[in-house]
């Protein structure tokens, strides 16, 4: 039968589970689950799609007189800069989901995401207020952030704990298929604004429009995880719980921090490298083609052109995510990660030498490497990291853990690349940067447990169906 050990965790040998044991959701459920778990991803890559592409136009109307490098830099720190808040975000909403529940807390993020996103649609510009501007603008990316510090670690367990183990690497995918969809989403109307709307009208009233539709999106999201019921995993948790005393944030952090360190590092470690690859292709590469290499005596790519290929890599991944999210179902989750970590290595230098290159094939070639080693890590990591921690402290511990690293490495990468590059000169820094995050990546996959078909810590197993319960239960004899 079922028993969980003294820390919250699923003691593996204490002994077997029967069919009785076994989680079986209804397939309607867990299609509702996982697209009321994707649309805060949708909300909030529309809002980095639309920032990322619009960020020379952002840059006109906030940071008004400064030097184009420092205005570059400006922009992008703005951007950063809410990654900074993002692990007090998780410090707060990740033990808060763990003790009231995954659906109450995510309904709660995606609304605070959409209104901060909408908020900045409204802001006056420099010419109106002057400095005021650009600290309102700073005021709401640190609002956005503080509400995604809580959502995608509660997304990732909210759809983890309701997928059938044998389907989890296939039905977590879809989180980063709302990702690839926000975020192309927002580069398509941004670039679409562009091409219709004149330089002063984009730049007068045209920027403001994708951030104010975030509102309605918001609206959405917020209904349908409002429809939702608790995860069976939670739920469980929270019925054998029921009527401890006690300071349960408190004893939920001493859990995170002294019994599952090493699970905070390996997490630390595979988010870093998903998220420096992620950042470099979705937030700098806009950056990189239309200013930077221009100004460092290269071609470039005309914004447009740029930013219609970057999107074309994000239909592409799109319609490969899930495939290879099915794919670590089948071969596991750290063959996937394995081969992103070595392609990093390998094929770093010979994208930046295409981008170099310039013109719409060799553009293009170099973004569809960056998006099919992007691709090894947005497919599986939904997956493995939900896996690294057990069910009552796996909100706080994945929140922490994956906020902490985004802060520190994937949101800031813009920012240090176009750093580096001003102090050096040197163009091929994005190169040397992704290599040395797969090298990291690849180390923190080899101290991870595979997780492919497996139920996760805490939790009983997880089937499609009563016949795929019976499979489980016949496997552990």
């Amino acid at each position: 039968m079922f028993a969980l050990s003294g820390d919250g965790s699923s003691d593996a040998n204490s002994g077997e589970f029967s069919v009785s044991d076994v989680t079986v959701t209804e397939p309607n459920v867990i299609r509702r689950a996982v697209g009321a778990a994707a649309i805060g991803n949708v909300t909030e890559w529309f809002d980095f799609g639309v920032y990322s592409y619009l960020a020379v136009k952002i840059e006109g109307v906030f940071f008004t007189g400064l030097s184009p490098t420092m205005g570059t830099i400006a922009t992008l720190g703005t951007f950063a800069a809410a990654f900074l808040v993002r692990p007090f975000g998780g410090l707060f909403f990740g033990p808060l989901g763990d003790r009231i529940g995954r659906q109450k807390v995510l309904s709660l993020t995606v609304i605070m995401m959409a209104i901060s996103t909408f908020i900045i649609g409204i802001l006056p510009d420099y010419h109106a207020i002057g400095v005021a501007a650009p600290m309102l603008l700073l005021l709401a990316r640190l609002l956005q952030g503080f509400s995604t510090g809580g959502e995608y670690g509660g997304a990732m367990a909210f759809i983890a704990e309701y997928a059938p183990d044998r389907r989890r690497g296939f039905l977590c995918s879809f989180l980063e298929f709302g990702t690839l969809t926000g975020y192309a989403l927002g580069a398509t109307f941004a670039t679409v604004l562009e091409a219709v709307l004149s330089e002063d009208a984009l730049l007068s009233w045209g920027w403001r429009i994708p951030f104010l539709i975030a509102g309605p999106i918001g609206g959405i999201g917020l209904y349908l995880r409002m429809k939702l019921e608790e995860t069976p995993a939670f739920a469980k948790i929270a019925a054998e719980s029921e009527g401890r005393e006690g300071n349960q944030t408190l004893s939920e952090f001493r859990k995170i921090f002294i019994n599952h360190w090493p699970a905070m590092l390996v997490c630390g470690g595979i988010v870093l490298v998903f998220n420096v690859t992620n950042y470099m292709l979705t937030s700098y590469m806009p950056t990189y083609l239309t200013q930077t290499l221009p100004q460092h005596g290269h071609a470039g790519t005309p914004s447009v052109v740029s930013e219609v290929l970057q999107i074309f890599v994000l239909l592409v991944s799109m319609v490969l995510i899930t495939f290879v999210g099915r794919l670590s179902d089948k071969i596991g989750r750290k063959p996937v990660l394995y081969t992103g970590c070595v392609l990093l290595v390998v094929l770093s230098i010979p994208a930046i030498m295409l981008l170099k290159i310039g013109g719409t094939v060799a553009t293009f070639g170099g973004l569809l490497l960056m998006g099919l080693m992007l691709l090894c890590f947005n497919s599986t990591c939904p997956s493995v990291l939900p896996a690294l921690f057990p069910t009552d402290i796996r909100y706080g511990g994945l929140s922490i853990a994956f906020n902490i690293a985004v802060s520190l490495f994937g949101g800031t990468t813009a920012t240090v690349v176009a750093s580096l590059i001003a102090v050096t000169g040197n163009i091929d820094i994005p190169a040397y940067y992704l290599m040395g995050a797969g090298v990291i990546g690849a180390i923190a996959v080899y101290f991870a447990k595979e997780t492919a078909g497996k139920r996760l810590p805490g939790s009983p197993p997880a089937a499609v169906d009563h016949e795929e319960a019976e499979q489980l239960i016949a496997a552990q004899r």
